[in-house]
């Protein structure tokens, strides 16, 4: 089990928060995310390392821009 933490900004609201939770966790191997709409941390555990292509892909697919933290 791995994690890894990023930051995404643009997230406005708990709709953002669910869209970015949502695309994320069709990532293979992800088993949870969790999101600070706050501080627009995001934390996603995986079964194994965590492909940050993928969660960027996936970040961006929602319509949002992610950072490594």
């Amino acid at each position: 089990m791995s994690t890894s933490s990023y930051t995404v900004s643009g997230m406005t609201c708990g709709h953002c928060v669910g869209t970015v939770k949502s695309e994320i966790g069709k990532v293979a191997g992800v088993t949870a995310v969790d999101v600070d709409l706050a501080t627009g941390k995001v934390t996603v555990t995986g079964t194994g390392p965590v492909d940050d292509t993928l969660i960027q892909n996936a970040v961006e697919n929602a319509g949002y821009e992610l950072t490594r933290s």
